[in-house]
């Protein structure tokens, strides 16, 4: 059975360029939900800025690592900015990482 947990672990492949980190780490994947028995993803995530040069190369990667799940044949990718992102957000590892 696929798991939110195996989702956002495929998802840790997604490198925000500018930074140099995964999604994950960064704080900016907000919500993930599996339906389907697996068949389906839905990814709702957030970007460092709304005005980031490579968003839309950030959503088309979202959407190409979930697909690549075994099992997943569908997935809808939501860009959103509600909440808007901060480094509060971040994991204790990529706040240590950046000496937060």
């Amino acid at each position: 059975m696929l798991t939110e947990e195996r989702v956002r672990d495929q998802l840790r492949n997604v490198i925000d360029p500018e930074i140099g980190m995964d999604l994950v780490e960064l704080g900016l994947i907000y919500d993930v939900e599996v339906h389907e028995d697996g068949r389906h993803v839905d990814v709702k995530f957030s970007l460092t800025s709304p005005m980031c040069p490579v968003g839309d190369m950030i959503q088309e990667q979202v959407e190409t690592e979930t697909l690549a799940i075994e099992g997943v044949e569908t997935t809808n990718t939501q860009l959103t900015f509600e909440p808007m992102w901060s480094p509060e957000m971040m994991s204790p590892a990529a706040k240590l990482f950046f000496g937060r």
